[in-house]
């Protein structure tokens, strides 16, 4: 296999206006199928963004012999159903976050890939990009001393009830949506999974779904970590990592540009971070996507493990479901 052959399982922004154009640059990948629920979008879709074939349903393009791994943006209450079938199809899954709305169902579908041949993948792309690489270094070297805390923000605004992050029934919320990447720093960067859980929530009846989370994730004697999502807040994003010699900042942790430089800020000095001139350590624009595509297609073409174990992505939703029940 010259290259890993991807089918796109959905027309959505993250899919045509991330995801594909990244792949497009990745090596080893070619994006060769995409489909729709609607035929007329799948059509425009693959004109518009040179793709080869176009399915009018997920079933034809899971049928498509030309498919070798299917990458999947659909909403959240959909990813379990179609996960499955793309592995009982043969078909390599990389799929996007958080892979179901339940735990159980998480282990399902890694059940099913487990059992069904194919390499599979949770899509938390930020993991892979290099100055989330630096910063995992810099905590693991002890330039920081021993970790003590991760705390994490991650909002935008988000009112229309019509949007599906606003959807209960397809998975929507702040802590689904956003929330998750703060478990998934928190629970990488202590390599562990927390102790204890506490959680708050509000929560837009109407909706019925949370639009502000926050939760305290605690690690033994380790250290706590902090996160707070929100859909109803200006739009901003940051990590910073703090331990007992030092404090490390990370600039745009999630939605890392790939046509700007982004940087990682050390302060290791005695006093202030705000009142000392950081080591900063800066990284040409790269897209997470892109270096997410060739490190899945590797893993595959190569036959080796994928850079994300399957298994994470459902201790992460336990993780999730603990804040929902601490919350309650």
């Amino acid at each position: 296999m010259a290259a890993l052959r991807w089918g796109v399982m959905g027309t959505a922004r993250i899919a045509t206006e991330k995801v594909v154009p990244a792949l497009g640059h990745a090596r080893d990948c070619e994006v060769v199928a995409i489909t729709s629920r609607d035929p007329g979008t799948a059509r425009e879709a693959a004109s518009r963004l040179g793709i080869p074939r176009d399915h009018g349903t997920y079933a034809d393009l899971l049928a498509d012999a030309e498919v070798d791994a299917v990458y999947i943006p659909l909403p959240n209450h959909l990813h379990g159903e179609w996960a499955i079938a793309a592995a009982r199809a043969g078909k390599h899954v990389l799929c996007e976050k958080p892979l179901a709305l339940t735990s159980a169902d998480a282990q399902r579908m890694v059940d099913e890939a487990h059992a069904a041949g194919v390499t599979f993948m949770e899509a938390f792309m930020y993991r892979l990009h290099p100055s989330w690489e630096r910063a995992r270094d810099l905590v693991a070297s002890g330039r920081i001393g021993a970790l003590q805390a991760v705390h994490t923000w991650f909002s935008y605004y988000n009112d229309d009830p019509a949007n599906i992050r606003n959807i209960a029934e397809a998975g929507g919320g702040a802590l689904l949506d956003l929330g998750c990447y703060g478990v998934n720093v928190a629970r990488m960067l202590f390599g562990a999974e927390p102790s204890d859980v506490e959680g708050a929530m509000i929560t837009e009846p109407a909706l019925g779904v949370d639009t502000t989370t926050s939760a305290v994730l605690c690690f033994d004697d380790d250290g706590v970590a902090t996160l707070t999502c929100s859909t109803r807040a200006k739009p901003d994003q940051y990590v910073t990592i703090h331990g007992t010699e030092g404090r490390i900042h990370v600039e745009l942790p999630f939605n890392i540009p790939p046509d700007r430089p982004t940087r990682v800020h050390l302060s290791t000095g005695k006093g202030l971070p705000a009142l000392e001139t950081p080591e900063t350590f800066e990284f040409a624009g790269v897209s997470p996507y892109t270096v997410q595509g060739e490190r899945f297609a590797r893993a595959v073409l190569d036959g080796t493990g994928v850079p994300i174990p399957a298994g994470d992505g459902v201790a992460n939703m336990r993780v999730l479901e603990r804040i929902v029940a601490a919350a309650q």
